[in-house]
């Protein structure tokens, strides 16, 4: 009797989870769904598990081996991940204006209109430039720069292509062009400064504002985080559980960012004097 209870615990078990399984496939945008690595979360979760396995794996590989010499490669990626975000940027910025979007409360357009159509894809490329940008991690080893690879950088890199999973999948619209809005513009400042950075020692005198590509993201986590708690407390069609989460993630990036900046920035400026 014990057996045949533990196998229907099972049985059932494993029915709730094909049960989950089919409302996360099916569920889903259908506009969104056909698009590369959108329809099951699957690929993402095995990009996941590879990038935490190349953390894992490639400072080891490296150890006994020189840095690999990656000047040119990160030139032209830096200035090729500007100019992704521009394009970005602009279409976040151009779309939601011809949309009429409001930047308080913007539900999901879910039609096949040439501007839903339009912010959908600019959503999927915002989505799959967080796939792109896991090469970051792959540089910092490569180049041995181990202390690069800290646990703000390895969460927010590895957290990102989840989360805009699940947006492109289900919301690829709405109020979520607000973070992609805001995201792109700091990241065309920020891969900037990387580009300029990757040309040589004779530019470090013009990278003097690194401290404030720091307080910029800072401020778009703020910003964020006003933005998703605002419509936590009034009526939005938008779905309240993705709100919370983009809160509750936001928040976290504040704290994460905001211990960098103090260990970077002011900690260390408090030992030297």
């Amino acid at each position: 009797m014990f057996v045949r209870c533990i196998e229907c615990q099972m049985a059932s078990t494993w029915q709730s989870v094909q049960s989950m399984r089919q409302w996360i496939l099916e569920n889903g945008d259908k506009r969104t769904d056909p698009w590369l690595l959108v329809y099951s979360p699957m690929p993402v979760a095995f990009i996941f598990l590879l990038y935490l396995g190349v953390v894992w794996a490639g400072p080891k590989l490296m150890k006994r081996r020189e840095p690999v010499d990656l000047k040119a490669v990160l030139i032209v990626y830096n200035f090729a991940m500007v100019c992704l975000s521009v394009y970005m940027f602009h279409e976040f910025l151009v779309t939601s204006l011809l949309s009429n979007y409001s930047y308080l409360c913007q539900p999901v357009d879910y039609s096949t209109s040439p501007l839903a159509m339009r912010m959908a894809k600019v959503c999927w490329w915002f989505f799959f430039s967080k796939v792109i940008e896991l090469a970051d991690t792959v540089f910092f080893i490569l180049r041995k720069k181990n202390s690069q690879l800290t646990f703000l950088h390895v969460y927010h890199h590895g957290t990102m292509i989840f989360n805009w999973w699940a947006g492109v999948k289900y919301l690829a619209g709405g109020q979520s062009f607000f973070i992609g809005l805001l995201n792109t513009f700091v990241h065309i400042v920020m891969y900037s400064y990387y580009g300029l950075a990757a040309l040589g020692p004779h530019t470090q005198k013009y990278l003097w504002w690194k401290r404030y590509l720091t307080s910029l993201q800072l401020l778009q986590f703020v910003l964020l985080t006003t933005h998703t708690g605002y419509n936590l407390f009034t009526e939005c069609d938008f779905p309240d559980s993705m709100n919370a989460v983009v809160f509750a993630y936001c928040v976290s990036l504040i704290a994460l960012f905001s211990n960098f900046y103090y260990q970077s920035y002011l900690n260390r400026k408090s030992k030297k004097t």
